[in-house]
């Protein structure tokens, strides 16, 4: 374990400054380097060079972000899906978007709708342990974003399922009450890689008055516990996730 305590000391929890409040005319250093949580957004009538770009990220933390470097290979963009982006911000207001940037590196999360827990599921969605370090875990953008290591399943064909369902507590505290499960169908190697997941929280009841949320899991490391959310936590998901090498992830 010492190997992935190594790892994550390379997610140290401190989102990447930058972004700084500039005029609409002044750029940014080449140098600088930002990073977040985003969703892409398919564009539809900003042009740029005189072409248009297929689509856009609507960065959690910054706002709206025009790419300057469409040219991705054969990437192609779903509307909705859920991203940790690595971008050098260029310039401020540009052409209706907050910022212009040039992309570094974009990793896709598995993008999922949160489950309704019944007697029915119950046993489908699981509740196996987890492996997540603290502040892995956050609230952006209207998602729940989640970085944690998983313990392969020994099949190739086998992909382990990760949910989260709402859960009524027997007294009002003020917070929103989720639950994250997991299961592994009893298939796991000891072989483990990153990976990262984005719950849609659009389908979710929130008060306005709303403290914040409080979110049991089965820790791997701690048994059953529950994590808590103030209203004003920040979101510090984002480290230098680019060394990490998520691709191998099998997540449903």
């Amino acid at each position: 374990m010492k190997k992935f305590q190594k790892i994550v000391g390379l997610m140290c929890l401190i989102t990447l400054p930058m972004l700084q409040a500039c005029s609409d005319d002044e750029g940014h250093s080449l140098g600088e380097i930002g990073g977040s949580w985003a969703t892409i957004k398919l564009a539809k009538s900003v042009k740029a060079d005189g072409g248009y770009a297929p689509f856009y990220l609507q960065s959690d933390d910054y706002g709206s972000l025009w790419l300057v470097n469409t040219d991705l290979g054969f990437y192609k963009p779903v509307d909705g899906q859920r991203v940790i982006a690595f971008y050098n911000p260029l310039y401020d207001n540009f052409e209706g978007y907050d910022h212009a940037v040039k992309l570094i590196d974009m990793r896709e999360a598995l993008t999922k709708e949160m489950d309704e827990l019944t007697d029915e599921n119950e046993e489908q969605l699981g509740n196996d342990p987890i492996l997540i370090y603290q502040g892995d875990m956050g609230f952006s953008g209207g998602y729940m974003n989640l970085i944690f290591f998983q313990d392969l399943p020994k099949d190739l064909n086998t992909k382990h399922r990760i949910s989260l369902v709402e859960v009524k507590p027997e007294t009002d505290d003020g917070y929103v009450h989720l639950k994250l499960l997991y299961n592994t169908y009893d298939d796991t190697s000891g072989r483990y890689t990153p990976a990262f997941v984005s719950f849609n929280l659009s389908k979710l009841t929130i008060p306005d008055n709303s403290k914040g949320f409080k979110v049991q899991l089965n820790s791997e490391k701690n048994g059953e516990v529950e994590v808590e959310f103030s209203k004003q936590s920040e979101n510090k998901t984002i480290s230098a996730i680019s060394e990490l090498e998520y691709s191998k992830m099998q997540l449903e």
